[in-house]
């Protein structure tokens, strides 16, 4: 087994107030026009954000995809959708994707979930890769989301 030294984005659960805030920029960056007003309004099929807040009472927290260091979703994908990139990242290729969701059911965060534009494929948190920093990350108002590199993964 490989083991990959990266940066990862991990909740702070008593920072996290549950605003959804995270949500609103992981679709805008993942929309076509990058404003807000419009990823909502005009563009159809909308962009859909790749992490989502889960609240229980008054605790809230943000789950996106840990990237694990041992993707219990890639030995799953009976197609060979869901990879390991070398710099670590786990990544969805959704024209090999079945939509069979065996990479959701063994998902120990629940970070994966059908793609609200093509519900045939999964789809999941990126990192933002070309940006350097996530976005949930950089406009968590609240600070309850880190980027950075923990020993494990899982």
């Amino acid at each position: 087994m490989l083991v990959f030294e990266m940066k990862r984005v991990y909740p702070i659960e008593e920072y996290c107030m549950g605003c959804g805030l995270c949500e609103v920029y992981c679709l805008v960056e993942h929309s076509k026009s990058k404003r807000i007003v419009d990823a909502y309004r005009k563009e159809f099929p909308k962009a859909m954000p790749l992490n989502h807040v889960e609240e229980n009472g008054s605790t809230s927290i943000s789950l996106s995809c840990r990237h694990c260091e041992d993707p219990l979703c890639v030995k799953a994908c009976m197609t060979g959708a869901m990879k390991k990139t070398e710099d670590g990242r786990v990544v969805v290729n959704k024209e090999k994707c079945a939509g069979c969701w065996m990479c959701i059911m063994v998902c120990p965060v629940g970070a994966i979930q059908p793609d609200k534009t093509n519900s045939t494929v999964a789809s999941k948190c990126d990192l933002c890769v070309e940006r350097g920093t996530p976005v949930c990350v950089e406009r968590c108002p609240n600070k309850a989301l880190v980027y950075e590199d923990r020993d494990g993964g899982n």
